[in-house]
């Protein structure tokens, strides 16, 4: 076999190798927007649209995950801005909770906590652009201490999560889990 056959195979292994490298990263991108076992959907298989959904490793497919940490509990609900603006409240005090809002395939577009909100208070207002828009021609009394979240995504999720110090913070975090809503106004 002469150097210039050698070269041609080699070329080609070379040319297949990095065009298989091309492919392999871009099943793995697009691999959360066509799977049909995503967050969002395994969400959806266990609670309603603005229904409050603890996350309590008992989502349908998921395995018991041993690295989730044991200080805090968490609560998600997903939501549907074609529906109009979305509120999230939850009453009662907490040593720290945090805020996040994620789009359907799970990218975070906001993230706060009890330090930047008002009063240490929960109360979030997820919206379109459009819908800011409208709000800010004349904002609602009873929003005037909203924390606002544009987002451009119309589908997404909210997690709000609670930190336990001790056991003795149990009830008290529970509680404020419990009443968490999670509207369309």
């Amino acid at each position: 076999m002469g150097k210039a056959a050698a070269f041609r195979i080699g070329h080609a292994v070379l040319l297949g190798l990095l065009g298989a490298a091309i492919l392999h990263i871009i099943i793995l991108l697009l691999l959360p927007e066509i799977s049909n076992r995503s967050a969002w959907s395994r969400m959806a298989e266990a609670a309603d649209l603005y229904q409050p959904l603890p996350l309590r490793n008992n989502l349908p497919g998921t395995a018991r995950d041993a690295n989730r940490d044991p200080l805090f509990r968490s609560v998600a609900c997903r939501f549907d801005l074609t529906d109009g603006l979305l509120r999230v409240q939850a009453a009662g005090a907490v040593p720290y909770w945090s805020a996040s809002v994620y789009d359907r395939a799970g990218k975070n577009l906001y993230s706060f906590n009890d330090r930047s909100a008002r009063d240490k208070a929960l109360d979030i207002v997820v919206l379109t652009p459009a819908q800011m828009l409208e709000v800010r021609k004349e904002v609602p009394e009873e929003l005037g201490q909203s924390v606002f979240v544009e987002s451009s995504e119309e589908e997404g999720v909210t997690v709000i999560r609670a930190f336990i110090p001790d056991e003795s913070w149990g009830p008290s975090v529970d509680a404020f889990l419990d009443s968490l809503r999670c509207q369309p106004q």
